[in-house]
């Protein structure tokens, strides 16, 4: 029985991590675009298009509007598309991903929004190009913030693989509801409850690591 339990936990953890970090990659991509798009096509920025900058809010709108589960089902047909199937990890790793992004460019968003407007217009100052102040001004200032930001949102992304898991994705969530929930082993619920919980703070504890070495880096602390 041992076995069993243990061998079912590994495949759905190996089913989870493999979700989580293909889309959490693919949601940072998306994401730091959509952010760094909001934040420079806004008005008074160093490509300040106002018609650019209200469709892209719109669009983000408009998705973390919709509940995961209507967002994962209404996807099916693109995952189809992508992967050739709407069931397993990787297919649900279409929806993770295109339902993490906005949520991820939002956090982007603010993150660049608190550099100082200072640094900015000395940049400009010199002649620097829009790229030069993405790539050396505003994002790496707003580097430690931004780790911050994107551990909560990997964080929500193991979350939502749980719900994923329900139509059929795999992974711990499915594990807990087809055989804790359904076949009322109790033993199955509570160990993948617990794996999940070690999960989440395990993310959690690597990005504060991070965030605090980019920190002491950039001011130099010990």
């Amino acid at each position: 029985m041992r076995n069993d339990l243990f061998d079912l936990l590994w495949k759905a953890l190996r089913e989870t991590l493999y979700m989580v970090a293909w889309s959490s990659f693919f949601a940072l991509l998306l994401g730091l675009t959509l952010g760094i798009l909001l934040v420079v096509t806004d008005k008074g920025h160093v490509l300040q298009s106002v018609k650019i900058n209200k469709t892209i809010s719109f669009f983000i709108n408009v998705i973390r509007s919709i509940p995961f589960i209507i967002l994962i089902v209404l996807l099916l047909p693109l995952a189809r598309l992508i992967v050739g199937t709407s069931l397993g990890p990787t297919a649900a790793i279409v929806a993770l991903s295109i339902g993490a992004a906005p949520f991820l460019g939002r956090i982007v968003e603010n993150s660049l929004k608190e550099v100082s407007a200072g640094k900015i217009e000395a940049a400009i100052s010199i002649g620097a190009s829009p790229v030069t102040i993405i790539f050396r001004v505003l994002i790496p200032e707003a580097l430690p913030t931004l780790v911050r930001g994107v551990t909560i949102a990997i964080i929500g992304i193991t979350e939502l693989t749980a719900v994923a898991g329900a139509i059929g994705a795999g992974g711990l969530g499915s594990l807990a509801i087809r055989f804790g929930y359904q076949r009322f082993r109790e033993d199955i619920m509570f160990a993948t409850v617990l794996v999940i919980i070690l999960l989440i703070q395990a993310i959690q504890w690597t990005g504060d690591g991070i965030a605090k070495s980019v920190h002491n880096k950039r001011y130099k602390l010990e």
